[in-house]
């Protein structure tokens, strides 16, 4: 992770500069007004969300490796001190009148109430992210940090206002899955040998695939305008990549990072 106060390269450096592709069909972006937070065995998927008309929709699916959902959190946790120290706090936005059911909708009554376009249905993988945000919205730019080339996999814009909501989601999917991982190695301390069945193979490592932690505000609406120009200020790479992610640069489909 790093921030990002001086646009210009320090020649000194001796990274040398990486450049990101920007493919045309990411390039535009997509508005998302929730998220939902999903662990699986190996990885995280992230569902956003666009709640502004019917049917609601998943708008993009990004999935990022358990190693690689902490230097996430960490990045947009100071993108947003950043925001805090330049513009206060982000406006909330209303309350949810789902959290005042007696009862929480299962994932699949969730699902059932979303469309997922076939485009959408296996996501898009990133192993690192850009982090740029206006005063009105925060611009998340997924990365494939790949040789020989890094590429924007999926380009999100979230409302200021919902960012804090999406971090808590974040958090508490980590929290849960470092919860399970303790709760099995004490089991395996318990009762060794039991933590694989010959039959079904191993046990579920990251819990059920399918339950889900409401993210963002879970397809609530909000007013959310953008309009001001992305100024990214931290990013979070994969692990073991040895890579800055990239500056993107939307006018020419390049990015470049500033080291």
């Amino acid at each position: 992770m790093t921030s990002e106060s001086d646009s210009s390269p320090d020649p000194a450096d001796a990274n040398p500069a990486l450049r990101a592709r920007v493919p045309d069909h990411v390039a535009e972006g997509c508005f998302s007004t929730g998220a939902i937070v999903m662990t699986g065995p190996s990885e995280f998927i992230i569902d956003f969300l666009q709640t502004i008309g019917r049917p609601h929709r998943v708008a993009s699916r990004v999935v990022i490796p358990h190693p690689v959902m902490p230097q996430f959190i960490d990045a947009l946790q100071t993108n947003l001190d950043l925001y805090r120290n330049r513009f206060g706090d982000p406006p909330s936005p209303p309350a949810n009148p789902q959290q005042n059911q007696p009862r929480r909708p299962t994932p699949q009554e969730i699902y059932d109430d979303l469309k997922m376009p076939d485009h959408v249905l296996s996501g898009v993988y990133a192993n690192g992210v850009m982090i740029g945000h206006g005063a009105s919205e925060f611009g998340l730019d997924f990365l494939t940090s790949f040789f020989p080339q890094s590429a924007v996999s999926s380009r999100v814009f979230v409302a200021a206002g919902q960012v804090p909501r999406l971090l808590d989601s974040l958090k508490g999917a980590v929290r849960q899955l470092e919860q399970r991982r303790q709760q099995q190695s004490e089991n395996q301390t318990n009762f060794p040998g039991m933590g694989i069945d010959p039959a079904n193979g191993p046990s579920d490592p990251g819990g059920n695939p399918n339950s889900s932690d409401l993210g963002a505000d879970g397809g609530q609406r909000h007013d959310g305008t953008s309009g001001e120009n992305q100024n990214p200020d931290s990013s979070s790479g994969g692990p073991d990549s040895g890579e800055q992610p990239p500056n993107n640069d939307p006018e020419n489909g390049d990015s470049e990072p500033k080291t």
